[in-house]
This record gives C-alpha cells, sequence and structure tokens, in this order.
C-alpha cells in the first residue's frame, strides 16, 4: 500500500509541479537478503530518516558502553523495534482500534534476523554463499510468510482493505465527476 500512495504521490508531483520525486522502492523484488531488502530496496524514506534519527545516537551512545560491534547490533534492532511502533501509530490512525503488538512483533523479529544474516555473514565471511536465485526465493518467502503471519492481519481484521477501496472508489467518482466530459 505505501508504494501505491507515493507513486500516486510522484504522479501528482510531476503533473502539477513538473518535478520528478526520487522513487522510494528499488526492485524490492530482486532482494537477496534482509539486509538488501530493508537497506536497499523498501521504503528508502523511511531507511533514510531511521539512520540518523535512531541507528546513528544509538549506536553512538551504546559504543562507548559495549563497543562497536554489539552498538551496532543493537542500532539495527532498536530502529526497527521504532518503525514497529511508528507502524502500530499508523495502524491506530486508519483504523481506530489499539493496537494489537502484532506489527512490532513484525518489525522486531526482522531487525533480530537482519542481526542474525548479518552476523552469519561474517562468520563465513565469502567461504560460502548462496545462489541468488535461492537467496532471493529464501528473503521472499520469508517476507511474505511474516508478513502474512504479523503485519496484514490486524488491518484484515479490522476491514481496512475494503475501507480503502472504497476511498479509491470514491475519489475516482470525485475525480470523473470534475472531469469535463465531452460528448
Amino acid at each position: 500500500m505505501e508504494e501505491l500512495v507515493l507513486c500516486l504521490s510522484a504522479a501528482v508531483a510531476r503533473a502539477f509541479f513538473g518535478f520528478e520525486l526520487k522513487s522510494q522502492f528499488h526492485e524490492p523484488y530482486l532482494s537477496t537478503s534482509l539486509q538488501d531488502f530493508w537497506g536497499r530496496r523498501w521504503n528508502l524514506m523511511i531507511t533514510n530518516i531511521l539512520r540518523p534519527t535512531v541507528y546513528d545516537p544509538i549506536r553512538r551512545v551504546l559504543t562507548r558502553i559495549y563497543g562497536k560491534r554489539w552498538a551496532t547490533l543493537a542500532a539495527v534492532v532498536c530502529s526497527f523495534a521504532v518503525s514497529g511502533l511508528m507502524h502500530e501509530v499508523i495502524y491506530y490512525y486508519v483504523s481506530r482500534v489499539p493496537p494489537t503488538w502484532e506489527v512490532t512483533w513484525f518489525f522486531v523479529l526482522h531487525g533480530v534476523c537482519l542481526v542474525v544474516e548479518v552476523e552469519l555473514k561474517k562468520a563465513v565471511s565469502g567461504r560460502w554463499r548462496l545462489h541468488p536465485g535461492v537467496s532471493r526465493a529464501l528473503t521472499l518467502v520469508f517476507l511474505v510468510v511474516t508478513a502474512h503471519w504479523l503485519f496484514f492481519p490486524q488491518l484484515l481484521r479490522n476491514g481496512v482493505d475494503t475501507k480503502a477501496l472504497a476511498e479509491y472508489a470514491m475519489l475516482g467518482d470525485f475525480v470523473k465527476a470534475k472531469l469535463p466530459i465531452k460528448s
């Protein structure tokens, strides 16, 4: 849904103001890892917001206490937790139903798994590597399964999908009514 909203916003900016907005997605279906998906391919605007506001300050503070390695790992998980909490706020705003925390757990799980992935990559350091086709499939399956399990149920339970489709239909009807129709 985020990609659709950002795509529509870019189209409006292009049509009315004549400028291009930077794409916020970079072929996420080609991701070969969670690190690749979250860091370089999915919702790049949020990555660029979370890095200086959550990741960098937490890493800087914790480096003094735990050292760079552990501080970096903790900063990754904290960034994902903040993203999860922000998604809970968005879900509440859209549905007006108290949070179930499933969405936060989705992001915390992904943060922990990303940390494990990074550590595994360091442990094998180039001695062993999955074929890109296999790593893409594993990444996408993990994303789809965890999203189906933790990310989407709260939206579907509360009928947000139905409400959104109805609102898009109303917007389409409004635009059609405002367009000059020539017979």
